[in-house]
C-alpha cells in the first residue's frame, strides 16, 4: 500500500505552536493575492489520489474541535482511520466519519489492504513520525509557510535514522506559499 503525506510547516520546520494552535496557517503569506487555479496548493488533486486517511488522535481533535459542517468537511466520502491507543470513542460529530483504530500500524495497513484500499493518505505529527520510523513513507509534499514560529511542535522531531529524499519537485505560489514534493528511501 502507498503511503503519502500532504502538509504544511512553518518555514521553521513546525506543524503548530506549542499548544497545538494553527492559527499561523489563516494568516501568514499574502492574504489578498488571487491564487487562481492553485487556491488550494493541491489539496483536492492529491485527495482525488487517495482512497483513506490515517490520522493520529490531536490531529482529529483538532478537526472535530473546527466542529464542520457537511459542506466545509474537506475529505469527501475517503475512509478516515485515527489512531490511539488512549481514546476510547470518537467525538459524536467524527463517529459517522471516522472510525478509531487502538492497533499497531502494520496491522492496519494490512486491513486496509484487505478492503482493497491502495493509497493512504497519512497526517499528523506522531503519526506521521511513526509512519516514517518504518519505512511506510513512499511520498512526501509539505507546503512551508511563510513564517518563523521559532517553537512549537516539529514534523520530524526523533527520527532514529537518516532518511533520503529524491526527485525534489518545487511550487512556489503566489501567496510566498512554497510546496516541496520529494519521493522517499532508505539512507
Amino acid at each position: 500500500m502507498r503511503c503519502s503525506v500532504f502538509i504544511a510547516t512553518s518555514a521553521d520546520g513546525f506543524i503548530a505552536r506549542k499548544d497545538g494552535n494553527v492559527d499561523w496557517l489563516q494568516n501568514s503569506g499574502k492574504q489578498d493575492v488571487d491564487m487562481g487555479a492553485d487556491a488550494d496548493m493541491g489539496f483536492h488533486a492529491f485527495m482525488d489520489s487517495v482512497d483513506c486517511l490515517v490520522m493520529g488522535r490531536n490531529t482529529m481533535e483538532m478537526i472535530a474541535a473546527m466542529d464542520l459542517t457537511d459542506d466545509q468537511w474537506p475529505y469527501g466520502e475517503t475512509k478516515i482511520f485515527v489512531l490511539s491507543q488512549s481514546l476510547q470513542q470518537l467525538p459524536h460529530n467524527m463517529k459517522a466519519r471516522a472510525e478509531l483504530v487502538s492497533g499497531d500500524i502494520p496491522s492496519l495497513m494490512a486491513h486496509c489492504e484487505s478492503l482493497g484500499l491502495k493509497h493512504a493518505y497519512i497526517d499528523g505529527g506522531k503519526t506521521i513520525q511513526s509512519f516514517l520510523a518504518l519505512g511506510l513513507i513512499s511520498h512526501m509534499t509539505i507546503t512551508q509557510v511563510p513564517v518563523l514560529l521559532g517553537q512549537g511542535i516539529p514534523l520530524f522531531a526523533g527520527l532514529k535514522q537518516e532518511i533520503k529524499l529524491a526527485n525534489p519537485n518545487v511550487t512556489v505560489f503566489p501567496n510566498d506559499y512554497v510546496q516541496l514534493c520529494y519521493e522517499l528511501g532508505r539512507a
